[in-house]
């Protein structure tokens, strides 16, 4: 049976950490760039684009788009980039997470990372019939779903959905994209920061959601790009990270271009490099995408 672009609710018997609340969501798209824009997303789903058989290599990548966790720039930070990736033969599956909020949440700062584990969940519980190697799955953000990302990458012992079978909840990789990684006075994305742990969090709070600050010698290989130029998210969130990472012991690969701005997608505009070129190329050296 062919899955490409299936629209899978992310649970079956319920949403955790939920209050009832009317379904209020909205689709619509930019006037001026055409971007898809979705809002209140209180019902969180998960839409899979699968490879052809002939192309498909096992490798997988849960999609988490951007937009301060007050939205979600759903189309070319995440459905464009499952249909390019489904290209190089990778499955890809793009969540519709949860906004934060206190109407329709009980513990609103783990409602995203929730449905970020339940989708690398469903993936590997449904490896098979999706021609998914379990482990090859990776995660990808763009924006604030890089925070979520990395978050996913760097919480995966904090287990916040139900795992009775104890399904690996960590990702074997991680693709970070002009990231929010950190909530730290100086360089944290403050909108984003408000949005998930409120408005004057704790120090301890702060602490807990700066992932340059959570990073291990488990944490998975990761991939960085930013633009130095960046004025929404500093590109310090990427280069702090990464130097995490490289305390760490953990192979990884950073592109920081001059110029770019901020939201992108997979087309920084100022340059002819294409980073999802040097993105398969460095989930090819690392066996990602071995038939």
């Amino acid at each position: 049976m062919i899955f490409s672009q299936t629209v899978l609710p992310l649970y079956k018997d319920g949403i955790p950490n939920s209050k009832p609340v009317k379904n209020e969501e909205k689709s619509e798209y930019t006037s001026d760039s055409h971007i898809l824009i979705i809002s209140k997303v209180t019902q969180p789903t998960l839409t899979v684009f699968l490879p052809e058989k002939a192309k498909a290599t096992g490798a997988a990548v849960v999609i988490c788009p951007g937009g301060g966790y007050a939205v979600l720039a759903a189309s070319h930070e995440g459905y464009d980039v499952a249909k390019k990736l489904n290209e190089s033969g990778v499955a890809a599956f793009v969540v519709k997470y949860r906004i934060p909020d206190d109407q329709s949440m009980i513990n609103k700062e783990i409602g995203p990372l929730q449905d970020a584990q339940r989708a690398i969940q469903l993936v590997r519980m449904n490896a098979k019939e999706w021609g998914v190697d379990p482990n090859r799955v990776g995660i990808m953000g763009f924006s604030a779903g890089g925070h979520l990302a990395s978050t996913a990458a760097t919480h995966f012992n904090n287990v916040t959905i139900e795992n009775k079978t104890n399904i690996n909840l960590r990702p074997d990789f991680a693709i970070l994209i002009y990231p929010v990684i950190s909530f730290s006075d100086s360089i944290g994305h403050i909108g984003s920061r408000d949005n998930l742990i409120r408005k004057n969090p704790s120090a301890e709070k702060i602490k807990e959601y700066s992932n340059e600050l959570q990073v291990t010698e488990k944490t998975p290989p990761s991939f960085l790009v930013h633009a130095a130029d960046d004025d929404v998210v500093n590109v310090e969130n990427s280069i702090h990270f990464f130097e995490a990472l490289q305390r760490n012991h953990v192979l990884s690969e950073m592109h920081i271009f001059p110029k770019g701005g901020h939201g992108f997608g997979m087309h920084n505009p100022t340059t002819k490099t294409r980073w999802m070129e040097l993105l398969k190329n460095w989930m090819d050296a690392n066996g990602w995408l071995k038939k």
